[in-house]
């Protein structure tokens, strides 16, 4: 293995690609090849399709890094992808075999930012746009989480409800990082995820958008990884 592996950066529900745009800069600067995917949110399945694309189209070994849905996207793909050596969940869906998002929290008291949630007669999901900021990004300047709300990209009920086939965080070292203030997955649902992943885990006082807020430790959490990963396996390839 290389003293560098390739990142693919996987966004998630009510964003797309250019979330990651104050976290790139970070990991290019420190030498990394990096891309960024764009998911159609139609359905899980598609979705993890395009990110399997874009390992594959990588040369070495890489990481795939996902926040919220996208959390589900890169479990799904994982066992796809023979050049993906490990896996780290920004504030994202760690889900297990036969698991959904819906699934997941079936029960349990939905998060705050739920009640901002609206559907629309085609299939899809929005967030109301002047709910936006206070659930979706609260720690975001206010001017930058109008435009969010405004450019948000809307998800499928179908990637809410499709399960996960196979767990690819089973047989890869993973890393999660816990938005203490998420308003739209439960910060005790990531902590309970990040714990049955056997992650390493930091926590940020921070919004679910944890990427736009907080993108110098989100960077250095991603770097973090990168470089322990190829340690890992460097280790293990000596044991064997």
């Amino acid at each position: 293995m290389t003293n560098k592996v390739n990142i693919v950066l996987v966004h998630g529900a009510w964003a797309d690609g250019s979330s990651w745009s104050k976290v790139i800069p970070a990991l290019k600067d420190a030498g990394y090849n990096v891309v960024a995917t764009q998911n159609n949110m139609n359905g899980l399945a598609e979705d993890a399709e395009t990110t399997r694309r874009a390992a594959e189209a990588l040369d070495g070994p890489t990481i795939l890094v996902a926040h919220s849905y996208g959390g589900a996207v890169i479990t799904e793909a994982a066992h796809l992808c023979p050049n993906v050596v490990g896996l780290v969940y920004i504030a994202g869906f760690g889900l297990d075999e036969g698991e959904s998002l819906t699934s997941l929290g079936a029960g349990a008291e939905p998060p705050p930012g739920a009640a901002a949630v609206r559907p629309d007669k085609y299939g899809f999901l929005w967030i109301d746009k002047d709910m936006f900021p206070e659930n979706f990004c609260q720690d975001v300047d206010k001017a930058e989480a109008k435009v969010m709300a405004i450019t948000q990209r809307p998800i499928s009920v179908k990637c809410f409800n499709d399960t996960i086939t196979n767990a690819g965080w089973k047989n890869l070292p993973t890393w999660y990082q816990v938005s203490e203030g998420d308003r739209m997955i439960p910060p005790g649902g990531e902590h309970f995820m990040a714990e049955r992943m056997k992650a390493k885990i930091i926590s940020l006082n921070a919004s679910h958008a944890s990427l736009v807020s907080h993108p110098t430790e989100i960077a250095d959490f991603i770097l973090r990884a990168a470089s322990e990963v190829v340690g890992l396996n460097v280790m293990q390839t000596s044991i064997n």
